[in-house]
């Protein structure tokens, strides 16, 4: 019995690595005239990005706030300061 199990466990494997290591099919899809526009399922189309440059500055502007925020409970722990939130616009 345990021999029976162990090489259907083993088939079973087997066909688990065959299909997750199977290339994939690809499949005729409608012709794309060159130059369209591609659109990407759940992209916004609009111009409206943000620049890199202005998330990085956000992000940096978050870690000195919570830098200060751990200095200042280092300084002085008190419970009030422990769950106190910093003025960071992102969440924390």
């Amino acid at each position: 019995m345990v021999l029976c199990m162990s090489v259907l466990g083993l088939a079973l494997a087997a066909m688990a690595f065959g299909s997750a290591t199977r290339p994939e099919r690809t499949t005729p899809t409608a012709h794309v005239q060159p130059g369209a526009a591609q659109t990407r399922f759940f992209v916004d189309p609009t111009p409206g990005r943000v620049p890199i440059e202005a998330l990085l500055l956000e992000i940096e502007n978050h870690v000195r706030l919570e830098q200060a925020a751990a200095e200042s409970f280092v300084e002085f722990p008190t419970k009030a300061m422990l769950h106190s939130k910093t003025t960071s616009t992102f969440v924390n």
